[in-house]
């Protein structure tokens, strides 16, 4: 994934092949208007930022996509990430609402998927026709309780073609304690025994383990049939130049992951 030179608004694409009508981007924190701590593009409305702000970067990043893409009149989905588990369903009705979710499955073409993140682990999925997307908030806590198989179970085979991993805490800087490694250790299924364990070494301080979510990740995604997974370790600690980072600042903002896929025409809610 490109870093951007300048401080201004980009989207950055995955390194994600993807089937012909669908967009997926991450921004980074640069190129927004909201002052220190939350400098400058922070997206998010819940971490003490000034609301205005938040509004204004909001519209930025739509103005942008409708740029990079060239799709108008694109609607959003923004969702109340609380560490757990629900897959919100998107249609026309629910557009207006910002339900409480971890992860967003959209067959509504036109629609922007968005989950906002600061350490935990970003997945976007995609079918391979693109008619299906979503895109999940995978904190070590959803993601031991399974909210990515309950995304790609709502595609409508049951599985989704493929799979992205974006820029969270990588496992230089991600320390858990005993209990955490012990409990995806439990939830770990014979033959996943092995690499659940090695996604996991001793940090420096006693009782303390470095975690792997990207190594964690995989692992749950292969449960489901998800074979086909890109995406690499890209630490939001160690680049707080370009990323957001609670375990890094604490008191900062959001940065977003989305994915949309391509209506027929203006105004249409048909995919081609």
């Amino acid at each position: 994934m490109p870093r951007p030179a300048k401080s201004e608004l980009q989207l950055l694409e995955p390194d994600w092949p993807l089937p012909a009508g669908v967009h997926a981007f991450v921004t980074t924190r640069l190129g927004g208007v909201s002052a220190a701590p939350y400098a400058s593009l922070n997206l998010g409305l819940h971490v003490g930022d000034d609301p205005a702000s938040v509004k204004r970067n909001r519209e930025l990043l739509l103005q942008e996509l409708e740029s990079r893409t060239g799709l108008k009149n694109l609607s959003v989905q923004w969702i109340q990430q609380v560490h757990g588990t629900t897959v919100h369903e998107v249609s026309a009705a629910t557009l207006d609402s910002v339900p409480e979710a971890d992860a967003i499955h959209c067959r509504v073409p036109g629609v922007v998927c968005v989950v906002l993140t600061a350490d935990c682990l970003p997945v976007m999925f995609t079918s391979g026709d693109g008619r299906e997307v979503a895109v999940a908030h995978a904190g070590w806590r959803g993601l031991l309780d399974g909210v990515l198989e309950q995304t790609v179970a709502c595609f409508s085979d049951g599985s989704a073609s493929s799979a992205w991993l974006g820029p969270a805490i990588g496992p230089c800087h991600f320390e858990v304690g005993a209990e955490v490694r012990e409990a995806f250790l439990r939830a770990a299924r014979a033959e996943e025994e092995a690499a659940t364990r090695a996604a996991f070494v001793p940090a420096d301080r006693e009782g303390k383990w470095y975690g792997d979510l990207y190594a964690l990740a995989r692992v749950r995604l292969q449960r489901v049939g998800v074979s086909e997974v890109h995406g690499s370790a890209r630490c939001t600690v160690c680049d707080q130049q370009h990323w957001y980072s609670y375990r890094g600042e604490a008191r900062t903002g959001r940065f977003a992951t989305l994915i949309v896929s391509r209506p027929c025409k203006r105004n249409s809610r048909e995919h081609c």
